[in-house]
């Protein structure tokens, strides 16, 4: 009698953690016109089902993504905060890294379509959208607020000036995403620079 043939091992799915990541990579190397969930799944073992099981859309799969890679920059945004160097030099660490690296930066360019989805987004996805723009949003006020109790700066309202200058980011940064051509980072920099220094950094007397 024949032996019975030895039951199939079955692939353990990747973390979700590793999915998100695979999905970031694919972005960054082939851009975000290429991330499909059959191509996600061929990157990393899976059906495209048994992706929709974990993720349930692909808006769902991008908005996660998107999370996971700010999680990311939270961690490192929150290391240079509470960092050593004033309050000034602080706010300029803050700035470098909210500006895209260049045209089709893989974390701007998944932004930017989270974003242009979103106008059909649900209460949640909004909701997760927000904390997003709040967790920036808060950092830079309180980094203000530091700098003016310290006199590094002048005394401003700085959740007012903090929402003024993150739209000024926001400007300038869809601009070097996009690749809009004479809008370089360097550019951008500077501009925030001289706005924070017109608007911002204490006068000597």
């Amino acid at each position: 009698m024949s032996e019975a043939p030895a039951p199939r091992r079955r692939t353990p799915a990747p973390p979700r953690e590793d999915l998100l990541a695979a999905a970031m990579g694919m972005i960054a190397e082939r851009g975000l016109e290429k991330l499909t969930m059959a191509a996600l799944g061929r990157e990393v073992g899976m059906s495209s089902g048994h992706l929709l099981y974990y993720f349930r859309s692909k808006d769902e799969l991008l908005l996660q993504t998107l999370e996971w890679s700010e999680g990311r920059l939270g961690a490192a945004r929150g290391r240079l905060l509470a960092g050593p160097g004033s309050a000034r030099e602080r706010l300029a660490a803050y700035v470098d890294l909210y500006v895209p690296d260049g045209h089709r930066d893989p974390h701007w360019t998944l932004w930017l379509e989270v974003w242009n989805r979103s106008q059909n987004a649900d209460a949640d996805a909004r909701t997760r959208q927000s904390a997003i723009e709040g967790a920036w949003h808060r950092d830079l006020v309180a980094l203000i607020a530091e700098g003016v109790s310290r006199g590094e700066f002048r005394e401003v309202d700085a959740d007012r000036f903090a929402t003024r200058t993150r739209a000024l980011l926001d400007g300038f940064s869809i601009h070097v995403a996009i690749g809009l051509r004479g809008v370089s980072r360097e550019q951008v920099l500077l501009h925030v620079k001289e706005f924070i220094e017109d608007g911002l950094v204490a006068r000597s007397p």
